[in-house]
């Protein structure tokens, strides 16, 4: 597999969209994720992540998308979502890209008002929607797990029933190791996505909240995880999430200590080629 990085690692360094890119390559990354919305694009910073991946030759592996406005209750908002998705994935063909990344939402009114079995039909429909436009492209969904109360996709049992209800070859799940360890989701249990993983994610975290911290720096055992995710044979990249360095001034050095600290463990378990 490939060793990527999220872009948005380089987002606290205020230097700009071309310095991250650089600086991901220089370091020693196969890959690159970008998180940028394609709304927000203009033709400049569009044609400068396109020009200096090439230039640096890092492949841009995934897209990522936040798009918790596809389970709202308004249909405007979701007919506006639905067409930003599409959006992205037109993105994620032009860059070359190998899935878009989709983070759905949450159930809102604590689950009260709206019967959440019809929140996550809507998102049952849209993503097959979706899925079906991805496959058009060539491309690939790759739906996070989120492992926060509310969240529609908050365990191994609720992808695996997303999954199945959405029922489309395009549409698969995204491998997140520390959002699998404060998910309770045991190592042993990924064997349950064979054949359904299009990406993973790697980043540490304390054990009880969200922190896409370095490895080493929190309390997730990342071996056993690994030689499962080896074992089901998936061909693609694991991208390392960052976010918030402790001291900002000194991004560079936090990219790279879990640059190290992943190759290390990718060649520990043989992961990495």
């Amino acid at each position: 597999m490939k060793l990527g990085l999220i872009n948005s690692a380089w987002v606290q360094s205020g230097k700009g969209t071309a310095f991250g890119i650089r600086e991901t390559r220089t370091i020693g990354f196969d890959s690159i994720d970008i998180f940028a919305d394609p709304l927000d694009l203009d033709a400049r910073e569009r044609k400068l992540i396109r020009e200096e991946c090439k230039a640096a030759e890092l492949p841009i592996w995934s897209i990522a998308c936040v798009a918790v406005g596809l389970i709202d209750f308004n249909p405007s908002v979701q007919r506006f979502h639905l067409d930003r998705c599409r959006r992205y994935l037109d993105l994620a063909y032009e860059y070359e890209a190998k899935n878009l990344l989709l983070v759905l939402g949450e159930y809102i009114w604590e689950r009260q008002v709206i019967p959440p079995a019809e929140q996550w039909q809507l998102a049952v429909r849209h993503v097959r929607t979706l899925g079906e436009y991805a496959e058009s492209l060539g491309l690939e969904i790759a739906l996070e797990l989120e492992p926060f109360q509310l969240s529609l996709l908050n365990n191994l049992e609720r992808m695996i029933a997303f999954l199945d209800d959405v029922a489309h070859p395009a549409v698969r799940a995204n491998l997140d190791i520390s959002h699998c360890h404060l998910a309770h989701v045991p190592p042993v249990a990924l064997r349950q996505l064979a054949g359904r993983v299009a990406h993973v994610h790697l980043s540490d975290c304390d054990g009880v909240v969200h922190g896409d911290l370095p490895p080493g720096r929190g309390v997730v055992d990342f071996v056993p995880y690994l030689q499962e995710i080896k074992a089901l044979g998936i061909d693609g990249a694991i991208s390392i999430e960052l976010e918030y360095s402790p001291d900002p001034e000194r991004i560079v050095e936090w990219v790279q200590e879990a640059y190290e600290k992943t190759a290390a463990l990718l060649a520990q378990t043989g992961l990495r080629g």
